[in-house]
């Protein structure tokens, strides 16, 4: 999985490169030395019955797929090469398929076969703790009657679909393996509104903050915001993509019953883009409202410094007056010259400050600017 708090952006090219189709290897960020190895689920299910059971390497060796039952098979892990190969020959995957599966770091996109529909998704996870989001790539193979699907990890992202696999009289389990597939899509998509939504909330309470107690850690908060929302806009726009090429695909993989449920999806794919592009709006305009409450609380110091120069001005000039080395010089020499000098120079500052007062250039607001990062 991969983790997007306040870093670069991806390279365009993958840190492995496959020698050819024929040998792929794994790419992505998950370090393979003491990972488990990825554990099969399978799911085989039709209106009356469903059996669940794991698989291992060895299972694999002498599966053989029902035709007559439908049947979902989840990989928990695709950085093992070798099973994710011997998958592949099993439902007789493209070479480039496998590739593809092997790489987390595809973008969304649709491949067509003429037995299969090959799909890459990528599922968000949020953490409000530190406002930085996790995402795994998803792979889904879509056949006539199978649905495989491939996850870098163990997330429990799916275990909703399940127990309504496990419902008897569920209407997941009356119509074909298409509509399964569409269960999952819709559970990613569903996912993405509520990470929306959580970094809709922690933009709002940000914004408090800015406009009361703006400080540098409201915007490192905001530019992990942006890149959450960025790393989402990556995610949604291709995903639209291949929603739209899936409502007009004419090989029948989505029957008829499952189209209006598939343009529901896309509809929410549409409603997400323009959800997510307020809330990039709202974040732009947070880092203007922040540099904003920094020019004002410079200005405000500025403002306090000039007011209190200005303030010892006068006292300045009368003591450089009196300092100057004449012999003849009014109250130079009178017992009282120094307290009337002292004098002057309270009144001049004091008739200083009340013209400031009047102007609004002194207030308690200028002398306490430290108060915003208490």
């Amino acid at each position: 999985m991969k983790k997007h708090p306040l870093r670069k952006l991806k390279k365009l090219r993958p840190k492995k490169i496959s020698a050819s189709v024929d040998s792929p290897v794994y790419v992505g960020d998950i370090d393979t030395t003491n990972l488990a190895k990825p554990t099969i689920s399978k799911i085989l299910y039709d209106a009356a019955e469903i059996v669940e059971c794991v698989l291992t390497a060895a299972d694999l060796a002498t599966f053989k797929p029902d035709p007559n039952k439908k049947l979902w098979l989840n990989v928990h892990g695709v950085h093992d090469v070798d099973l994710i190969k011997q998958i592949g020959a099993i439902f007789k995957l493209h070479p480039l398929v496998i590739e593809d599966i092997l790489n987390t770091e595809q973008r969304p996109k649709i491949d067509e076969f003429d037995d299969y529909i090959f799909l890459e998704t990528r599922n968000f996870y949020y953490d409000r703790t530190t406002m930085s989001a996790t995402s795994e790539q998803i792979s889904l193979v879509l056949g006539h009657n199978f649905l495989l699907t491939f996850q870098e990890r163990a997330t429990g992202a799916f275990e909703p679909i399940r127990e309504r696999l496990r419902a008897s009289r569920a209407q997941i389990r009356e119509l074909s393996v298409d509509y399964l597939a569409y269960c999952v899509l819709d559970s990613i998509v569903d996912r993405y509104f509520n990470v929306l939504e959580d970094v809709g909330e922690d933009s709002e309470e940000l914004e408090n903050l800015l406009l009361t107690k703006p400080s540098i850690n409201e915007l490192h908060s905001i530019h992990q915001l942006k890149h959450v929302s960025i790393e989402l806009r990556r995610a949604v726009w291709p995903l639209r993509e291949v929603l739209n090429s899936l409502i007009r695909n004419e090989k029948g993989f989505f029957k008829p019953a499952t189209m209006p449920y598939l343009r529901d999806v896309y509809d929410h794919t549409v409603n997400f883009i323009e959800s997510l592009e307020s809330i990039r709006d709202t974040l732009s305009s947070m880092m203007d409202i922040y540099m904003a409450s920094m020019s004002q609380r410079v200005n405000l110091e500025l403002r306090a410094l000039t007011v209190v120069t200005m303030l010892f001005m006068p006292a300045t000039l009368i003591t450089g007056i009196f300092g100057m080395n004449f012999d003849d010089m009014p109250w130079l020499k009178h017992k009282d010259g120094f307290y009337w000098a002292l004098g002057l120079m309270f009144s001049i500052a004091t008739i200083m400050l009340l013209i400031f007062w009047r102007r609004q250039w002194v207030s308690r607001s200028v002398f306490s600017t430290d108060d915003s990062n208490k």
